[in-house]
């Protein structure tokens, strides 16, 4: 996947090698140009680490008081507890009770199971950074009950894939949020392909875990048990009338849904050199502040009731990066843009991480202030070393077309 000619450990080490800081500091913004389908075949290449770690290093050096925001909220169990009977109660009434209301049955899975099943999924993204309870062992028995309406055992193996995401952002072949070589060549820039990949998208994101081709570890093996069991459960108290209701819910939900959006929003590159996008809409409201993503990612031990206050707090870290206002149009300009596709990420080789997460350190204040002369020009060669290796991998793609 990343170009050839700069993907080696040589190559990481010989751009780097006149480098003691990361030059990409106070904003860590890449100095990459952002994937174009028709253009390029696949999604460009960075020679840094993730930029989140660094980021929330570079944040701490002026508002150290935003470590007073770690921290567990539980909140979140009483959400989660609301949200599993509700969902279970109109299981129960599509199974049992409004037996022959087909139609009436699709809409309400779409419209409120599916907004139940995605707030779930977030419920999920709590409990895997321990922002539920003030254990380990509550967090995951938190993300065991959310998992009940989704009837397919899947917080144990989010929350291990998910953890991976987050230490491996961008590196191929370890991060689980990054599409498959086939989906990017499969779909391409049709419209099509890519409204219906949406509507799977909840399925391909599973698939992607599995594809990583790893044993089931103790506690995913405890979520399979317990799942069965509750399936069981289910079925005798709702029926297979009100299993389906579920299962129409969840389909629906991780597809083509404003509550799944999020999935495009977070990590497809929008802008060239940002590779993390956050969302300030109306939709944080009930989807638990999914949308401060790159506040989360800069800090993920802060729960999601306080995401909002790391922005109002260090705001010149925030304000200038791009954002979403509307998850509707996240997923029109996905379908619609020729500028977006599956290829639309940024990614990076193990190798470029672990060099530029060791070699290359975040200044400190003084040190920022002494090396903003000459960060202008080295921000020039940088980009133009990016653009060479940009027109060497798209004539690759060229001549291979020929």
């Amino acid at each position: 996947m990343p170009p050839r000619d700069t993907s080696s450990p040589e190559a990481v080490q010989a751009l780097h090698k006149d480098e003691q800081f990361d030059m990409r500091f106070p904003s860590y913004v890449g100095f990459w140009k952002r994937s174009v389908p028709g253009l390029d075949e696949e999604p460009r290449f960075d020679m840094y680490d993730e930029p989140h770690r660094k980021r929330k290093q570079q944040i701490l050096q002026d508002h150290p008081d935003i470590e007073t925001l770690y921290g567990y909220d539980t909140n979140t169990v009483w959400i989660t507890l609301a949200t599993v009977c509700v969902q279970m109660v109109l299981a129960y009434v599509f199974g049992r009770v409004l037996t022959d209301w087909n139609w009436t049955m699709v809409i309400v899975a779409y419209t409120i199971g599916g907004s139940i099943s995605t707030q779930i999924g977030i419920i999920f993204h709590e409990f895997t950074h321990n922002l539920c309870a003030a254990t380990t062992l509550q967090n995951r028995w938190v993300g065991n009950f959310a998992n009940i309406p989704l009837v397919v055992p899947l917080a144990q193996s989010f929350r291990r894939y998910h953890l991976e995401h987050h230490t491996y952002q961008g590196v191929y072949g370890y991060d689980p949020d990054l599409p498959l070589e086939w989906e990017i060549r499969l779909i391409g820039n049709n419209p099509m392909r890519k409204f219906f990949w949406l509507i799977i998208y909840g399925v391909m994101y599973i698939g992607r875990g599995l594809a990583q081709q790893k044993q089931l570890s103790r506690w995913e093996l405890i979520n399979w048990a317990w799942t069965i069991a509750c399936d069981v459960a289910v079925f005798k108290v709702c029926g297979a009338r009100g299993m389906l209701y579920l299962v129409i819910s969840v389909l629906l939900g991780f597809g083509l849904h404003p509550g799944a959006a999020h999935f495009i929003q977070e990590h497809y590159t929008f802008r060239d050199g940002q590779e993390t996008y956050s969302y300030y809409g109306s939709g944080n409201t009930f989807w638990l502040n999914i949308g401060y993503h790159n506040e989360h990612h800069d800090f993920p031990l802060v729960p999601w009731t306080k995401l909002p206050e790391i922005k109002r707090m260090a705001p010149e870290y925030y304000d200038n990066l791009a954002f979403h206002t509307s998850w509707w149009a996240v997923l029109y300009m996905f379908v619609s843009s020729s500028l977006l596709a599956p290829q639309s990420r940024v990614v990076r080789t193990l190798d470029a991480h672990r060099y530029a997460r060791k070699n290359l350190r975040v200044p400190t204040l003084g040190e920022a202030k002494q090396l903003a002369p000459e960060k202008s020009d080295f921000v020039a060669r940088i980009r133009k070393a990016a653009d060479i290796s940009m027109e060497k991998a798209r004539a690759r793609s060229f001549v291979k077309a020929k």
